[in-house]
């Protein structure tokens, strides 16, 4: 079961209600900048969590100024569509609200994302930036300056490399403890970084076959949402 921690309460609280009705994810940037972005980031990714957790998800935003040039720059980093917040929808279920740090919202579950700096995101590389966002726990301020990435941009392209050439081996499938591993990490807060420890250690692992790394990283791509077999099959 996906389990967030409530900014209200501090306590870990499920993020669907009982017998799997829908949950609504209202995203609330505070602004068009960086900040306002990794709000929706994070929506995203509660969004993908309850779907691999066969919940029904309902995404909705509201807010921030600028919301035409944050659409732009959500959709360049790979963030689905959110429906504006007066958008019919179920009326059951519950509302996690994913807002700014510090921001008050009336009622509801609250999900607190970390302010990331400079305020004018790179999208220069925004699988890169994306990559950034998700390396660092959405509680902790982010600085995203040239080396974290110039990091995230090795490592985006040395997985995709790797996810290329794995794809041309026998498929294997993916081990149940490695599956168990993935999916504890994205139920535990959407905890993207412990997702990609485990990526780190798929990587390197001499006893898995390459086939299982391809359908490791392939799977855990629904969650991070990296395009990580975007090279499959490309000449090389």
């Amino acid at each position: 079961m996906l389990r967030i921690v409530d900014a209200r309460t501090g306590r870990t609280v499920p993020a669907a209600p009982v017998r799997r009705g829908p949950t609504r994810v209202l995203a609330q940037p505070p602004g068009p900048d960086t900040t306002g972005l990794r709000v929706l980031l994070v929506a995203d990714l509660l969004v993908r969590a309850l779907e691999l957790d066969g919940t029904p998800a309902w995404a909705l935003r509201s807010g921030a100024d600028g919301g035409h040039r944050l659409r732009e720059e959500a959709e360049a980093l790979g963030i689905r569509p959110f429906e504006d917040v007066g958008s019919a929808g179920p009326s059951a279920g519950q509302t996690v609200h994913v807002v700014g740090k510090d921001t008050t919202v009336p009622e509801g579950t609250v999900v607190a994302v970390a302010p990331a700096t400079p305020s004018a995101p790179d999208l220069s590389y925004p699988d890169a930036l994306r990559l950034a966002l998700l390396a660092q726990s959405h509680h902790a301020r982010v600085r995203l300056d040239a080396t974290a990435l110039g990091e995230a941009r090795d490592t985006l392209a040395r997985w995709r490399r790797a996810v290329a050439a794995w794809a041309r081996r026998p498929s294997r499938p993916v081990p149940g403890e490695v599956r168990d591993r993935l999916r504890a990490a994205w139920e535990d807060d959407v905890d993207a970084p412990g997702v990609l420890r485990v990526l780190r250690a798929v990587e390197t692992d001499p006893d898995l076959p390459d086939g299982a790394r391809f359908e490791i990283f392939a799977h855990a791509d629904r969650f991070l949402g990296l395009h990580l077999a975007r090279d499959v099959g490309a000449p090389d």
